[in-house]
């Protein structure tokens, strides 16, 4: 295994290229995702929308690593016909690393490993068309791939690639779906890590587009940026560009992989760890552009029955890739039942593509809250702690304000109506989620958390409600100072109060005054997270780049990907 691997730096693949230059977006009307980014869609082989829903499938990386056979392809393959998940929507069948020969032929072509594959590549694909599904395969932006086999990326010290080239031999093997990893991305002198990246991944979508065919584009290239889960400028502006390229993006760290020598060991973790990036980026997700935080490991070693069913729930709500990466037919028909629940495939299949909000956050709890495309909610509640917990959301805090609404609880199928709060007792490390279809009242009001630098939430210092109080940056802990409401009218509130620019110059604090129309408290949302005041054209920013309890919040000069001007908004 080499060391790129033991670092959990490889990454599924995915898109590309979100030019920040769109116009700006307002503060949305209830209902929608005031700061939702709509990326250009690159062309495609024919002119439908590829991947106008997130991918859904299986890849044998997670749990079986370089020991592939193409037995373990077709046998798993055949499980998800024979346990329903096909039909369930989980029809890609992935290929991951170290499936071919560790040398180009003399023509330089790609080829099959003959031991582990002996029918090769284009067979394999037939036997998944014939069966219903989607043939997906693995490769490389650099000049290797993370395994060490051929990568179609310049090799080291510069040279010709072979995007193109490989791109006509995926299509005639029938391929749906390619994901390309980072690993060993050459850059040229003078060149930024972040531009060698961007031109291997923009070659690899032209060659896509020019291979007649339609294949769906996983990149990897965000996750090589990552360095924390708030994020970075270089991190920032790989993600503002990949949607461009293609249809789906690991960002971040890769998921824990299953480890034979210690079947038993948690990965718990590693899925709080992933979905911890994942849920501040939503502003990036759209139908055909994709957050992809790694594969659903639900009912493999290393999570409880409660851990699995919060996973598929928390990929659920963010509109995730549900790429399943287990043994298929070794999933107990309770981890078979919460992979394929019909009724959170449909949540994170939703035709209008939200990811879902950060209502509240804190050590013991997260809520989440994602508006669907016929009006109803989906709500979450994740208890992180390590034993049960009793909780009440009012729907006041998740947008729903003098509601009555019907509350299926999706685990159970069971539906009641309440005019006030959410209850339940989540289990340890366990997901409440419910889908509410209101009756009589307005639409949603995007309400939640405002998070910024360090996943840190604004906050109304001391929660007094005087005109001029400072808002600050401070530990995420669910009060209701650090719950914000979006209006049609471009304000920010909280408290009863507005969100205010106190002057028009770089350096003016950002404080609560009573609401008053005018244009210093006015915010529009950028393709970018940035909130940009209407009276001084200055960006919401954490006073000197900080990230300590109790920094103050000022405008200033908007910067590019800074992490102090960056906002996760509610929706």
């Amino acid at each position: 295994m080499p060391p790129v691997r033991s670092t959990l730096r490889r990454l599924l693949s995915t898109t590309a290229l979100a030019a920040l230059a769109l116009s700006a977006l307002p503060l949305g009307t209830a209902a929608a995702a005031p700061a939702q980014y709509i990326a250009p869609q690159p062309e495609a082989a024919s002119s439908q929308l590829l991947a106008p829903t997130p991918p859904m499938g299986w890849n044998d990386w997670a749990h079986y690593q370089c020991g592939i056979t193409e037995q373990t392809i077709t046998s798993n393959a055949d499980a998800l016909v024979s346990t329903g998940l096909a039909a369930k929507g989980y029809t890609t069948v992935t290929v991951d690393d170290c499936w071919m020969a560790g040398s180009r032929d003399s023509a330089g072509n790609l080829v099959a490993d003959p031991v582990k594959f002996p029918h090769g590549m284009a067979w394999l694909g037939s036997y998944l068309h014939d069966r219903g599904l989607k043939f997906g395969i693995y490769e490389d932006a650099g000049s290797s791939t993370c395994g060490g086999y051929p990568g179609s990326g310049q090799p080291q010290g510069g040279g010709a690639d072979h995007f193109a080239q490989d791109a006509a031999t995926f299509a005639s093997w029938g391929v749906d779906y390619l994901k390309l990893d980072g690993c060993n991305v050459w850059a040229a002198p003078g060149q930024t890590q972040e531009q060698s990246y961007r031109q291997a991944y923009d070659a690899q979508s032209a060659a896509l587009r020019g291979s007649g065919r339609d294949i769906v584009f996983s990149e990897s290239a965000p996750a090589y940026f990552q360095d924390a889960e708030w994020g970075n400028p270089s991190w920032f502006s790989v993600l503002g560009w990949v949607g461009q390229d293609g249809q789906l993006w690991r960002e971040g760290w890769d998921i824990a992989t299953y480890d034979a020598t210690k079947p038993n060991a948690s990965r718990w973790s590693s899925v709080l760890s992933n979905y911890g990036y994942n849920r501040w980026i939503g502003r990036y997700a759209h139908p055909g552009n994709w957050n992809d935080p790694d594969f659903l490991i639900a009912g493999d070693s290393g999570l409880t029955a409660d851990e699995s069913r919060s996973q598929v729930a928390l990929w659920s709500m963010m509109a995730a890739p549900l790429i399943l990466s287990s043994d298929v037919s070794a999933l107990s028909p309770a981890a078979v039942a919460a992979i394929g629940n019909s009724d959170l495939v449909a949540v994170d299949q939703d035709s209008a593509g939200h990811q879902a909000g950060v209502v509240s956050s804190t050590a013991t709890t997260d809520v989440l809250a994602r508006p669907l495309a016929n009006g109803d909610r989906a709500v979450a509640v994740l208890n992180r702690s390590s034993s049960a917990r009793s909780i009440s959301t009012t729907l006041a805090s998740v947008g729903l304000p003098g509601c009555t609404v019907s509350a299926k609880d999706l685990w159970t199928g069971a539906s009641s109506t309440t005019s006030s709060a959410l209850t339940a007792t989540v289990p340890a490390h366990g997901t409440a989620v419910w889908r509410l279809t209101a009756h009589g009242c307005a639409a949603a009001v995007p309400t939640g958390q405002l998070t910024g630098n360090g996943a840190k939430c604004a906050d109304d210092s001391n929660s007094a409600t005087t005109d001029g109080n400072p808002v600050i940056l401070y530990s995420c802990t669910g009060n209701a100072n650090q719950r914000w409401t979006l209006s049609a009218g471009n304000t920010v509130q909280t408290m009863g109060k507005c969100l205010t620019a106190s002057g028009t110059s770089a350096g003016s604090w950002a404080v609560l005054s009573s609401c008053s129309g005018s244009s210093g408290q006015q915010w529009t949302a950028q393709p970018d997270g940035t909130l940009v005041n209407a009276a001084s054209g200055l960006c919401l920013d954490v006073y000197g780049g900080g990230a300590a309890d109790g920094t103050r919040l000022d405008t200033w000069t908007c910067g590019t990907g800074q992490a102090n001007q960056a906002w996760s908004l509610p929706i």
